[in-house]
């Protein structure tokens, strides 16, 4: 009896150890993949592009002078808009002697600011008078910027999707009341967030625009994709 009791205590540790050995492995191999994933991320951007809010899009304009970013072929799951319920306060233009760069919109300390395209964050930390701000990097040519956050949620090289919750509404940085300060960017310069917004039924314009490398840009308003495809059935 007694030899049993000592051979089952025995196996009993080399269980418990295998089991240790078995969760300290996985969580080296889940902390590794992680290291590796952010790693990899961080890599796709420059020093200079993780540590300043205004910069050209490296290739954006590589051999050509233009480039069309069409909203209309945008479906509704692949967009949001960046703050629910909010209401414009400080529309884009020139305010006294400055010159705004974005719309403030505002809400109530403590709502959730979301990620308005698919797309990759390539800048989230403080910054002068923004404050604590967030600048995603999408696909369809377009960067967005969301600051005087209170908290940011993600991290430089993080993977978002549209409608991912990415920061808390804050008064950071130069704010006198807590609001988001929305930029909507081309190749690093400022354009005014409601040609592509209306701020109104805070919904995507269904617009075409045409970017120039000089800075200059043009947009139509177009059919949407899936309207044309109802029209069609009819």
């Amino acid at each position: 009896m007694r030899i049993f009791r000592i051979l089952s205590a025995s196996l009993l540790i080399l269980s418990l150890g295998v089991n240790h050995l078995r969760a300290v492995t996985k969580t080296t191999r889940l902390s590794s993949a992680t290291q590796i994933r952010t790693t990899d991320n961080n890599n796709d951007f420059t020093e200079r592009e993780k540590n300043v809010v205004s910069i050209p899009t490296k290739g954006l304009f590589d051999g050509k002078g233009q480039v069309s970013i069409d909203l209309s072929k945008i479906h509704r799951g692949d967009w949001a808009y960046p703050m629910k319920n909010g209401k414009v306060i400080s529309q884009f233009g020139r305010r006294g002697r400055r010159s705004h760069s974005g719309a403030d919109i505002k809400t109530h300390a403590g709502d959730t600011i979301y990620a308005a395209f698919d797309g990759v964050v390539r800048f989230a930390k403080s910054y002068y008078g923004y404050g604590r701000v967030i600048v995603l990097r999408h696909s369809n040519g377009l960067e967005t910027l969301y600051g005087h956050n209170s908290r940011n949620l993600v991290h430089i090289g993080d993977k978002v999707h549209a409608g991912q919750p990415i920061a808390i509404v804050g008064r950071t940085g130069r704010a006198t009341t807590e609001h988001c300060h929305f930029e909507v960017r081309i190749n690093g310069r400022a354009y005014n967030p409601m040609l592509f917004f209306d701020s109104e039924t805070q919904q995507l314009r269904s617009r075409r625009f045409v970017a120039y490398s000089n800075g200059r840009l043009t947009h139509e308003n177009v059919v949407p994709e899936n309207q044309m495809a109802e029209n069609k059935e009819k």
